[in-house]
């Protein structure tokens, strides 16, 4: 995405600049008008439209942090333990994400990447990723190992939240 951006930009200000040395046509705020004759008009359908920065969901950066945002939080948090070169916590995460979304903050979840925080996953026992732990009050009430569907992830939450 960067990739392709940064090479918008540049096509454009090498375009912009041989028009502008008389090689063709002025450029106009509506369109740009190519040599041959075509006209090229912005898409509507590529708009880039911009999100809203999620509250429910956040990234732990080392023991202290854990510490802070998740054993001593007042709202139940999902602890998602993962790493990056593993295939179903790629799947897991943003399934799990969007339904602690849908809970509407009454319960966060904590993403932590097991090679950053071994720590972590050794003090709560991490034995395989992904690994999903349900904490309230600064105690796991409940946990599970592997790839869950959203039934299975909604009874999880759902128990948690209480």
């Amino acid at each position: 995405m960067a990739q392709r951006l940064l090479l918008r930009r540049f096509l454009a200000s090498v375009i912009s600049r041989k028009f502008s040395q008389g090689w063709g046509p002025p450029l106009t705020s509506q369109a740009l008008q190519t040599p041959r004759g075509l006209t090229v008009t912005p898409n509507p359908a590529r708009t880039i439209y911009t999100t809203r920065i999620s509250l429910t969901t956040f990234n732990i950066q080392d023991g202290p942090d854990f510490q802070d945002r998740v054993v001593n939080s007042e709202t139940p948090v999902v602890v998602d333990f993962h790493a990056q070169w593993c295939g179903p916590c790629k799947i897991l995460g943003p399934r799990l994400e969007k339904m602690v979304a849908k809970q509407h903050g009454k319960v966060v979840m904590a993403k932590v990447d097991i090679d950053d925080n071994t720590d972590l996953a050794i003090e709560y026992e991490v034995s395989a990723v992904p690994t999903v732990l349900a904490m309230k009050n600064g105690d796991v009430v409940d946990k599970f190992v592997g790839i869950k569907d959203e039934d299975q992830l909604e009874a999880f939450l759902k128990k948690l939240i209480g």
